[in-house]
């Protein structure tokens, strides 16, 4: 069998003996043979075919795990992962755009576009949460996990709007910040004893009655930019009343966003008050 080294496979496949080397301790693109005794690295004519297919995908911007997974599907799964990277991609280069549109407008000094503030009163609530350090990237499927985790119907519920579950953000949440965040979803008080047991890696925890200043998104207001409007227009709010934040900023969803139209109110991103007297 012909090999190639190094250098020759590396001119042939246009990536760089950097990346090859990179690539081999990630078992993405391992050589035909590697010597033992030098530790050159030997590759295959036939290997072409996947080096040029790391290649092409990188330019794409996939990351080098998912690359991996998807140099190892047969030819059509591997073209739908690459259809459904590229949607996930485009979605999430329009979210760019518009928190780019925001920041500009906010830094040239324009008037950026407030919502709505609301306020009510919730009274106090059985909790049953989860805490977890997440990035940006990986906050959707841990709240999706919890959702399918306890959706299935044994779980009991609260009737209601102060019975959907909500995120609460102790920190923030971005590419390099991973919060931490708290899931929560209020039960009956008096499943709290059976939930706990039934599930002894969450918290069972008392959130009291209190004050909430509101905004209230419809589901073509999910974007990452509307949400950034959401906390401005809280913040202002506070200001304008002179009132401060009795905790972090939480966020509630009472509806499916995959289940409704787009001008059906979806979530509420809230601002604790001081509880009521």
């Amino acid at each position: 069998m012909e090999l190639w080294t190094i250098g020759t496979f590396a001119a042939a496949s246009r990536l760089s003996p950097k990346a090859l080397r990179l690539y081999d301790e990630l078992e993405l693109l391992v050589p035909a043979r590697t010597d033992p005794a030098s530790g050159y690295r030997l590759y295959s004519p036939e290997q072409l075919e996947r080096a040029r297919l790391v290649a092409w995908l990188r330019r794409l911007g996939m990351p080098l795990a998912r690359i991996r997974s998807v140099c190892d599907l047969e030819p059509d799964a591997a073209a739908k992962a690459v259809a459904a990277y590229w949607a996930e991609a485009e979605a999430e280069q329009g979210q760019r755009r518009e928190l780019a549109h925001f920041l500009i407008e906010k830094l040239s000094g324009r008037t950026v576009a407030m919502f709505q503030v609301a306020t009510r009163e919730v009274g106090q609530r059985t909790l049953l949460c989860a805490l977890r350090h997440v990035t940006v990237a990986e906050i959707g499927e841990f709240s999706t996990s919890m959702v399918l985790r306890l959706g299935d119907g044994s779980v009991p519920g609260v009737r209601g709007l102060e019975g959907a579950p909500f995120m609460v953000y102790h920190g923030e949440v971005d590419a390099d910040s991973d919060g931490p965040v708290e899931w929560c979803r209020p039960v009956p008080a008096e499943a709290a004893d059976e939930l706990a047991a039934r599930y002894p890696d969450l918290t069972i925890r008392q959130d009291p009655a209190h004050r909430e200043a509101y905004v209230r998104l419809n589901n073509d207001q999910l974007a990452r930019a509307d949400g950034l409007r959401a906390f401005e227009s809280l913040q202002a709010w506070f200001a304008e009343h002179g009132v401060t934040p009795s905790g972090p900023p939480r966020q509630t969803f009472f509806a499916d966003p995959r289940e409704v139209a787009a001008d059906i109110p979806v979530s509420d991103v809230i601002g604790p008050l001081p509880p009521v007297a």
